[in-house]
């Protein structure tokens, strides 16, 4: 992110430089320079008063997923996942507590719940770690498993409807269908090009036959922490998949009706589900609160840096420039030069992506429903930041040779595009 940041600043100062040798002293309009120091401060301003509208939303939805997690929602979706999951692993035992892992990581992923991901997903490396034959090499569930984790099926992206509703969104919750659209494709996508690679990467590792810790005469691998229980039957699990893939077309075709209705559903369903499942909501919802509170705050440095660098871009004329010329080629594949910068920094930085979005969607030409607007929120909701997912789970774990993980990721980060351009084009283009 360093040298992203840095380009675009370098970028936008070069460009108005040439742009100040060449202004015309006489003019009556205010110097390239001049407007670039203005836009510089006005830029940051936005981004401190983004933020400061964001803290409540941000607050709300984390408050709502802190009822959700404490009520045992994710163990519902791990009971799901556990028969599918069994599948894709062969490799690992059934009872392993990687096994665990993986199912609580996918389910936290698909209700949008960030931060309590990321540790089962580390652990659940750490895990895999324990069956791997040969130490700093990524084995293949590793990939296959870190591939679905970036790409993960995305139920509710609470984050991007939290900045869409603060940046005065009619429909913020209207990302869901594409949304759903979106990681489904890329996740199917994911799971195939592992396979495959697979078997064509060699040398292909072999698993040893009693995992690493556990004791000499034991013959069972160790049992998982009670993460997912013991999962539901086949049939349920396929009945749910089923009925997951049946919300696209119907979220497409009643999309209009549903969706004032989504975001209050949300806030009443959570907290009778929390009752039934006797959770102090109302603490519960408090402590959520505060930990959105604290997320908003902490995004204020990186939406400043972000915000100011492509501020400094467009005061520049150069986003202007680039947006026209590479626009050009894209939008004929339903990819406008305003998205193009998202889609290409998503896979490199978080954060840097999540300013972009706050700037295109708070931008006053191009607003958060309009086609773009919707383009890139669906990019923000379906694809994650694939390097820092490679640094942070690989190195938790010392994994230096990648094999072919980098591969099925980028893999999986163009088919969640392709995916929202598809999804987009036909809702809202």
């Amino acid at each position: 992110m360093n040298y992203v940041f840095f380009f675009l600043v370098f970028s936008a100062f070069g460009f108005t430089a040439w742009r100040q040798i060449y202004w015309d002293k006489g003019s009556h309009e205010q110097s390239p320079m001049h407007l670039l120091g203005l836009g510089m401060v006005e830029t940051a301003g936005s981004a401190v008063t983004l933020a400061i509208g964001l803290i409540g939303v941000m607050a709300l939805f984390l408050g709502l997923m802190k009822i959700a997690e404490k009520a045992g929602l994710l163990g519902v979706f791990a009971k799901l996942l556990r028969p599918l999951m069994v599948r894709l692993f062969p490799e690992i035992p059934q009872n392993h507590p990687a096994m665990g892992a993986m199912i609580m990581n996918l389910s936290a992923n698909a209700l949008g719940l960030g931060n309590a991901a990321t540790p089962f997903g580390i652990r659940a490396m750490q895990e895999l770690n324990k069956l791997n034959p040969l130490k700093g090499t990524a084995t293949d569930p590793m990939i296959l498993f870190l591939a679905i984790n970036t790409s993960s099926v995305t139920l509710l992206p609470t984050g991007i409807i939290a900045l869409r509703a603060a940046a005065g969104s009619n429909d913020p919750a209207g990302i869901l269908p594409t949304t759903l659209f979106a990681t489904l494709l890329s996740t199917t996508v994911a799971i195939v090009s592992a396979k495959m690679l697979a078997k064509w990467n060699r040398p292909k590792l072999r698993y040893a036959e009693r995992p690493e810790g556990l004791p000499e005469n034991s013959g069972e691998p160790e049992k998982a922490e009670d993460l997912s229980g013991d999962g539901y039957p086949a049939w349920v699990s396929a009945l749910a998949l089923i009925s997951l893939i049946a919300l696209i077309p119907m979220t497409v075709i009643f999309g209009t009706s549903i969706a004032p209705w989504i975001i209050p559903s949300l806030m009443l369903g959570f907290l009778s589900y929390g009752m039934i499942k006797k959770v102090p909501i109302y603490e519960s919802f408090v402590e959520g609160a505060e930990e959105g509170f604290k997320v908003a705050v902490r995004i204020i440095p990186y939406l400043i840096a972000i915000l100011v660098a492509v501020g400094m871009l467009r005061s520049s004329g150069a986003l202007d420039i680039f947006v026209d010329w590479v626009g050009y080629y894209t939008n004929s594949l339903g990819l406008p030069g305003d998205a193009l910068p998202m889609a290409l920094l998503r896979p490199l930085s978080g954060s840097g992506a999540y300013g972009i979005v706050a700037a295109t969607i708070n931008d006053p030409n191009i607003g958060p429903d309009s086609y773009t607007g919707y383009l890139v929120s669906t990019l923000q909701g379906s694809t994650e930041t694939t390097f820092y997912v490679l640094a942070v789970y690989f190195g938790a774990v010392q994994i230096k040779r990648l094999r072919y993980a980098l591969v099925v990721a980028l893999t999986a980060d163009a088919a969640g595009i392709a995916g929202a351009i598809i999804a987009c084009s036909y809702i809202f283009g």
